[in-house]
């Protein structure tokens, strides 16, 4: 009886710990997945501004096709990176910072930047950065910037790109 009572116990032990271990790796595991994906059209710490969404050509589950995407796969083992953007004139837009967990880290929108460029840095703990901007201090070092802009009609896309395509992420020197 004891034997059996021990084994269940043993069992029940690796369970609850495997299933720590999953949801412990699970985010990690899903972010790897979207920057590999990335890999072959975003470069590394460099926005890539996407055309329309369509379901033939989709990175993400169900992105939406009322929004322009530009992402920036960054990875801060080379410096600090710096985000600038502009909003868009009269539509929604954001800039979101997801780190290496899948978590949100920073998240500022049009109504937010009121008119204004926005212009972040994205650094690891002990990483100089210059005095004045905004820093956003990272666990990860790597991650996904991503900027949206809610489009009306798609046809908008000509007149928005050059707006939206002013965002920028750049290494900066250490």
């Amino acid at each position: 009886m004891i034997q059996r009572l021990a084994s269940l116990a043993l069992v029940a032990v690796c369970a609850v710990g495997g299933y720590y271990a999953t949801m412990a790796a699970t985010p990690f595991a899903l972010m790897r997945l979207a920057e590999s994906k990335m890999a072959g059209t975003s470069p590394t710490n460099s926005f890539t501004h996407s055309p329309p969404v369509h379901a033939e050509r989709q990175f993400v589950v169900r992105p939406s096709p009322d929004l322009l995407y530009s992402s920036c796969p960054y990875d801060l083992s080379a410096g600090p990176l710096e985000i600038t953007a502009v909003p868009v004139p009269e539509r929604y837009s954001s800039i979101s910072v997801f780190d290496a967990r899948t978590d949100v880290a920073f998240v500022r929108n049009d109504e937010e930047m009121a008119g204004q460029p926005m212009r972040i840095v994205l650094a690891l703990e002990g990483q100089g950065v210059p005095a004045g901007v905004e820093v956003v201090r990272l666990r990860y070092p790597t991650g996904i910037v991503l900027q949206r802009v809610l489009l009306a009609d798609p046809a908008e896309a000509a007149q928005v790109d050059p707006i939206r395509s002013q965002a920028r992420c750049r290494t900066l020197a250490s």
